[in-house]
């Protein structure tokens, strides 16, 4: 009897150890050498003209395999202690502060948008679930600095807009029935950082991405923008270091837990995973999940990243930021960036990534 419960233990232990989580600092595992990672620095860091901004400009790459830190760069002035502006993976971080409270039984996703934010009154079908998928049916124009005149987004975040964010997103018309077709929107996304000051409460709501997501994950760094009626701006204005948001996409990988705390509700995970049914092919760079972006098939079209797993999905923002996250592989990549002419390729860099991670 004894010798069997110590060979239990034994095994309970070995469990245990062998998977990795980050404390205070990440675990390292061997460091990524030989010709593919050469071959993935030439891809990520060309030599850099900060006079033109032309290129390919990274500044953090930063690869987790299986719990551990395998390769890290960054590009000045970033360093790793630099909590970058993240743009639209802001979108990704607050779905996930979401996840928490759906944990908490605070909504559904087929509750209507207008309980939680009265302003949204003029569009009462709005469900969570629609805005997750960035199907509102808002006319909204998502322009950014090519086509500033008609932008929405422009307006919101700095014009007429920027003092109150959601109420200028709910203020829109409607193009479509909610539910029905994906457009693209910040709009939808500040609306949900709207709802979620209701779910939680007033008191709760101005600390409530720190002590629901980033506390438990061991982020300390973490910056998060409002407008002047302390709304935290979903869409744009989360500031991370690259080896904090890899805690994020480290939970994502493994299903929404985090050591032994199942910190988001496995069905919520998979809800992100999930395409959103009304998406046409080629709406957008990747397939939209909930406010996540997915390396799946949709409507009779290829995998927009081929060189990738299935199962890859991601949180992306304007001039090149991105969070990947491929389970199959047990695989998190943090990449910022700074780039302005769309020369960068998420598949280039993930086939690259691949295949220096090869043994």
């Amino acid at each position: 009897m004894c010798k069997g419960l110590s060979l239990f233990l034994l095994l309970i232990s070995f469990t245990v150890q062998a998977e990795q989580w980050p404390g205070e600092q990440w675990p390292s595992g061997a460091r990524l050498s030989g010709p593919a990672v050469e071959a993935l620095e030439t891809y990520a860091f060309p030599s850099r003209d900060d006079h033109t901004r032309q290129g390919i400009r990274t500044d953090a790459l930063l690869i987790i395999r299986d719990g551990q830190l395998v390769y890290e760069r960054y590009a000045v002035p970033t360093r790793a202690e630099t909590p970058h502006l993240t743009w639209s993976i802001s979108k990704s971080l607050m779905a996930t502060v979401l996840g928490v409270a759906y944990g908490e039984g605070l909504f559904k996703l087929e509750d209507p948008a207008v309980r939680f934010y009265p302003t949204l009154e003029k569009h009462p079908a709005i469900t969570i679930a629609d805005l997750l998928h960035w199907a509102s049916g808002l006319d909204w124009q998502e322009d950014y600095e090519y086509a500033p005149l008609k932008s929405s987004v422009v307006a919101m975040l700095y014009t007429r807009g920027h003092r109150d964010m959601p109420a200028f997103s709910a203020d829109h018309d409607a193009y479509a029935p909610p539910g029905q077709a994906f457009r693209y929107s910040s709009g939808d996304s500040n609306l949900l950082a709207a709802a979620l000051k209701n779910m939680v409460g007033q008191q709760r709501y101005p600390d409530y991405p720190w002590t629901a997501l980033f506390e438990p994950l061991g982020i300390r760094h973490a910056v998060w923008e409002t407008d002047a009626g302390g709304t935290f701006v979903a869409s744009s204005y989360a500031y991370l270091t690259a080896r904090d948001l890899a805690r994020v996409g480290l939970l994502m990988a493994r299903e929404g837990r985090w050591h032994d705390r199942q910190l988001l509700p496995r069905d919520w995970v998979a809800f992100n995973r999930e395409p959103f049914a009304g998406y046409k092919a080629h709406q957008d760079e990747a397939v939209p999940g909930g406010q996540w972006w997915l390396n799946r098939p949709a409507d009779g079209a290829a995998a927009p990243w081929p060189d990738a797993p299935p199962d890859t999905f991601a949180a992306l923002g304007h001039w090149g930021q991105a969070l990947y996250v491929i389970p199959s592989e047990k695989l998190v990549i943090v990449r910022y960036a700074d780039d302005r002419d769309g020369s960068y390729r998420h598949t280039e860099l993930l086939k690259r990534v691949l295949k220096a991670v090869q043994p």
